[in-house]
């Protein structure tokens, strides 16, 4: 009841702030900037601390800078999530662009199942949108939210898209259904979130240290041998951007394990670089980490 409650009061709101022209909903965006960055506060110590460890060699009023820009994306990007909910597909697809769809026909030409790893940069959540340019059913992992009328909603609004939300835990399951009915597949992945030690096979290289990741997505491609491809966001201006596709592999199994995992790694690491402040830092990035 204390869901269905919640939910209740907040869906009204949501719907209201999804109808918004871009260029209010980003008024909106800078208000509550104001009060998330000076009044609350929200996780500056976690961002910060993140900041430090991977660019040890900038100032502490060159680490502010980019925590200041990064709270004004991370906002722009909640408020987009919540215009996720109403948008068109004419008006996603403009606002969130494939540079190389003619590579990624190819390849989709090539491969009968494809797995597609990407991370917490830019507007991640766009990426649904991909799906719209693709022939392939799509499928794209996510964690449940605690509140089942959220989550039925969050789910709906994001599958239409031309795609299927699958809890992280039955993943695998779904993968082996599609795979024994023949069914032609792309699978997303998020795969830079940092997994429990326990459940830990792999620690890889990310800015100096070392940090446990996440190899399933790996082993799932080698396991099926899916070709594996990395999308790498870029945020144009506010309120767009521009995706590109890159093979890290075709035949998964011919490459050494964890190849595929490091590589990924790699590749991100020099996109945060790029532009830091378009990337999550929210979370504690380097909860678990070594020297090599």
């Amino acid at each position: 009841m204390i869901h269905f409650l919640a939910f209740f009061l907040i869906y009204p709101l949501i719907v209201i702030i999804s109808i918004l022209p871009f260029r209010i909903l980003y008024w909106v965006s800078d208000f509550f900037f104001l009060i998330i960055y000076y009044v609350l506060g929200y996780r500056k110590r976690t961002i910060m601390g993140n900041l430090k460890i991977a660019f040890p060699e900038k100032s502490e009023q060159e680490l502010k800078r980019i925590m200041k820009k990064f709270y004004h994306h991370f906002l722009d990007i909640f408020l987009e999530m919540i215009k996720t909910f109403t948008i068109s597909n004419e008006e996603i697809l403009k606002r969130f662009k494939l540079t190389n769809q003619k590579e990624l026909d190819a390849l989709m030409s090539r491969n009968n199942n494809v797995i597609l790893m990407s991370s917490h940069y830019a507007n991640f959540e766009w990426l649904f949108s991909l799906n719209l340019r693709v022939k392939h059913k799509g499928f794209a992992a996510y964690k449940k939210v605690t509140n089942k009328y959220m989550n039925n909603f969050i789910v709906r609004s994001r599958s239409r898209f031309n795609s299927t939300l699958v809890p992280t835990k039955e993943m695998i399951q779904t993968m082996e259904e599609n795979h024994a009915k023949n069914i032609n597949c792309v699978y997303g992945m998020l795969c830079d979130q940092s997994p429990k030690l326990v459940k830990t096979h792999h620690w890889s290289n990310f800015f100096g240290v070392m940090v446990p990741v996440i190899s399933g997505t790996e082993m799932l491609a080698k396991k099926y041998n899916y070709a594996v491809i990395y999308i790498e966001t870029t945020k144009v201006k506010r309120g767009f951007y521009e995706a590109k596709m890159e093979i890290l592999s075709e035949n998964p199994r011919e490459v050494p394990d964890f190849e595929i995992t490091d590589l990924f790694m790699k590749k991100l690491e020099a996109k945060i670089r790029e532009n830091p402040e378009y990337y999550f830092w929210t979370h504690k990035r380097f909860k678990y980490m070594k020297t090599e």
